[in-house]
């Protein structure tokens, strides 16, 4: 399957120019790490990270450094290794939480553009399973889930001049998004785990992310799998971060 992601690096454009025509060195220097050490190297794999569970986290990645043009290209190589026309759909409206609308809005153009070219039907079937009426209690039980009895009462607690920004975490962040069908629990943990370590400056949050994932079943190699992967994409520094900060919740 990633041998097609291989093409698909060569024929980027510029000027009438392919990449493999105008940077061929680079491009079988990145290839071969990429595609091949990267994807085939044990240590940095785990049974859980099938082909479908990589590209979603490099998809998630993607958005959250904000790679469109690497996203175009592993959009058909995410559709091929099984990824459904729902679950990319959900892996954005997802980030709106985590990079904002402003960094959101291009992907979601780029993927309705994407499956208008497969011919699938759009709008794609509802997954919203909450009204306006539900969506602060949903919220609530589906952070004390994913993060424990801890996060009862989060939307009421805090400074007061602050307290909204809790309420908008229970009843927006987790109320309208970790609520709806179309991921899993452990696979919104992932893509936000890889929302923030593509950003960079998140660490508090990845931090908690970490814990979130750990207690719906993404395990410490797991999670170590997921940054290798995604690394060739962030680079050293930010992987490094997210590694940093696996460690100190697995120490702590």
């Amino acid at each position: 399957m990633f041998e097609e992601l291989h093409r698909k690096m060569n024929k980027f454009w510029n000027d009438d120019r392919t990449l493999n025509e105008t940077d061929p060195e680079f491009i079988k220097m990145f290839s071969d790490f990429a595609y091949d050490e990267v994807i085939n190297d044990e240590n940095a794999n785990d049974p859980a990270l099938d082909d479908k569970a990589r590209c979603m986290a490099i998809m998630a990645s993607l958005i959250g450094a904000q790679g469109m043009d690497a996203f175009e290209m592993m959009l058909p190589v995410s559709y091929r290794a099984g990824v459904t026309s729902v679950e990319l759909k959900e892996i954005i409206y997802q980030s709106t939480a985590y990079v904002g609308f402003a960094h959101m809005l291009p992907y979601l153009k780029k993927l309705n553009d994407f499956l208008g070219a497969q011919n699938v039907a759009l709008p794609l079937a509802k997954q919203g399973t909450v009204t306006g009426d539900d969506r602060a209690k949903a919220g609530e039980s589906k952070q004390v889930e994913i993060f424990g009895e801890k996060r009862r009462g989060f939307a009421q607690s805090g400074p007061e001049d602050t307290r909204h920004i809790n309420k908008w975490l229970v009843d927006n962040c987790f109320g309208d998004y970790y609520t709806r069908d179309g991921l899993t629990n452990a696979q919104r943990e992932m893509v936000t785990f890889c929302f923030l370590i593509a950003q960079g400056g998140c660490e508090p949050q990845v931090r908690a992310h970490v814990r979130g994932n750990l207690n719906v079943g993404n395990s410490e190699h797991f999670l170590i799998a997921v940054v290798s992967q995604c690394l060739p994409y962030i680079g050293y520094p930010r992987a490094l971060n997210a590694i940093a900060c696996i460690r100190d919740v697995i120490d702590q």
